[in-house]
């Protein structure tokens, strides 16, 4: 008799949603990177450096994130996801010790940006690698699930930083996360595995299930147009939504006139959006094409560009409803792009291949942390800025209508697939 598959001691259906759980909890460890606003203006004024300055190491945090993602995607597979995770968890700590060390913003923008940076690289892949193999019926929801841990991230670590600075002091609060990050993330790292080859949860039904046709992918991700597509619409929505992001708080003030206040605790609202997205456009993955959740997202965004660029002050509401599009789009796109990697492309190279599509990530966290500050610079106003993201989000549209499609691939070869079992409808 078969011995049952179990994980952390629960039958594999059911212990499976615990390895949700534990990705949800290392991407929340990660996402603190994005709290760099609690750590920015006390080592600003320790190192006596300006706003642009204080800005660098974050920056740079992204910039490394993007970059090591595909690396750490190729290694998964070849020295597994739990050696991975312990490496990059390590390496995540080890970046916020020793910034607390810092004396200079050069040291600052090395320890935090690129070290710490890179280990958010390294790990962030893993959780949605694992999690994704073992649920070949959810993909979508369980990456979903799966990434709200970053999203709401902001929400749990920045109170805690803020908390732990009034008590301490802005070097020792880096010092106490990053050893915390460090024993948290490779502790919850033992768990994560692969499960065996063809692994499928059972079926309720009394009759046993069919065997599922083998699905034909591009050879080469690079090759393919859909992966063009793909990065396109991924580096559009991570533009419009980072740059929506940086702003946030200043166009609250400077345009609707609200207090200070006000607009940094209506952030606090937008990351709730930016969170629950993720399992929401997950689970829309799994059902729809993607081209037609893509161009739902340009749509919002369409309506909150229109919203803000007639915004006049008083108008709390109007700014509310337009920045939570943005949040909750931007969060979509994070849950989006995965889901449909896993569905146009060889599930089983899932690490490489998103790896390669999160450079796209990158590209728009890189141009979105500058562009729209940089508007401002020229034209005096926030308002202008929403005029090029509306502009991007047509393009997005275009993209997506024309480029965001499955590539048409051979079908299998009918006697192969009679030899191993397979009959009937071969249309893949």
């Amino acid at each position: 008799m078969p011995v049952e598959l179990k994980i952390l001691g629960l039958p594999a259906e059911r212990g499976r949603w615990l390895l949700v759980f534990l990705g949800m909890s290392v991407l929340l460890c990660l996402g603190s990177v994005y709290a760099w606003s609690i750590f920015r203006t006390p080592l600003q004024n320790e190192l006596n450096i300006g706003a642009t300055q204080s800005l660098l190491p974050y920056t740079i945090a992204l910039v490394f994130y993007a970059a090591l993602m595909p690396v750490a995607g190729f290694y998964i597979p070849r020295v597994g996801a739990r050696t991975v995770a312990i490496v990059g968890g390590l390496i995540v700590g080890l970046g916020y010790v020793l910034s607390s060390f810092a004396t200079n913003i050069a040291m600052l923008t090395f320890t935090y940006g690129v070290i710490a940076g890179s280990g958010v690289g390294i790990t962030y892949g893993v959780p949605m690698a694992v999690v994704a193999q073992w649920f070949p019926d959810k993909k979508g929801l369980a990456v979903g699930l799966t990434i709200v841990g970053f999203g709401l991230s902001p929400l749990i670590t920045a109170p805690l930083a803020n908390s732990l600075i009034s008590l301490y002091s802005v070097r020792a609060t880096l010092r106490i996360l990053g050893i915390a990050f460090a024993i948290i993330i490779p502790a919850i790292a033992l768990a994560f595995k692969r499960p065996p080859a063809g692994w499928h949860p059972k079926h309720n039904s009394a009759d046993p299930p069919k065997a599922a046709l083998p699905k034909a992918y591009p050879q080469h991700i690079l090759s393919s147009r859909s992966f063009y597509g793909l990065w396109i619409c991924y580096a559009i929505g991570t533009l419009i939504g980072l740059s929506a992001i940086g702003i946030s708080g200043p166009v609250g003030e400077e345009i609707i006139k609200i207090n200070p206040g006000l607009a940094a605790g209506s952030v606090s609202l937008f990351a709730l959006f930016n969170g629950l997205s993720r399992p929401l456009f997950g689970w829309l993955s799994d059902r729809f094409k993607p081209h037609y959740v893509a161009i739902a997202t340009y749509v919002l965004i369409l309506v909150a560009c229109i919203l803000m660029a007639n915004a006049q002050a008083g108008q709390v509401a109007t700014y509310l409803f337009a920045f939570c599009l943005f949040w909750f789009c931007l969060g979509g796109w994070l849950a989006i792009a995965p889901t449909t990697t896993l569905h146009f492309f060889n599930p089983d190279r899932y690490a490489q291949n998103y790896g390669i599509v999160f450079t796209a990530y990158g590209v728009g966290a890189l141009l979105g942390t500058l562009a729209a500050g940089q508007i401002r610079d020229w034209f005096g106003a926030y308002t202008y800025a929403f005029y090029p993201m509306a502009l991007l989000a047509v393009l997005g549209i275009v993209t997506a209508s024309c480029l965001l499609k499955s590539d048409p691939v051979s079908k299998p070869d009918a006697n192969v697939l009679t030899r191993n079992g397979y009959e009937g409808n071969l249309e893949p």
